[in-house]
């Protein structure tokens, strides 16, 4: 349950099944980490790490990033989806995976530039 950066544990990567998938891609780990120091603000990620089963029942598709540990959703306390959204899209314009769901985001580091609202 060790802590992997200054702000985040591994067990907050881990799959929500509890099959104990909680790797977490460095890349990935350090644009978080790097959310939390330009906010300076708690972040709760609700999905990171999906094993093949929970993605699927998550509603995942076959090549979502977070089987591959590159993915995670996360809500930054007492900060809009859309604030987020705009500084990542801001700060990273032509790389990573970057979406809004109602309430909350969606960042994967992925080489290419997609993004999607849903």
């Amino acid at each position: 349950m060790g802590d992997i950066s200054k702000n985040f544990s591994r067990y907050e990567f881990a799959c929500k099944c509890g099959c104990g998938f909680d790797t977490v891609d460095a890349e990935l780990l350090e644009v978080i980490q790097d959310l939390r120091d330009h906010y300076n603000k708690s972040i709760t990620i609700t999905s990171g790490c999906r094993c093949f089963t929970h993605n699927k029942n998550e509603g995942g598709s076959d090549n979502s990033q977070h089987l591959q540990a590159k993915a995670v959703d996360f809500m930054i306390d007492s900060t809009p989806a859309d604030e987020v959204n705009e500084y990542l899209e801001e700060k990273y314009p032509d790389k990573y995976g970057v979406g809004r769901y109602h309430n909350r985001n969606h960042l994967d580091v992925r080489s290419t530039r997609v993004r999607y609202v849903k």
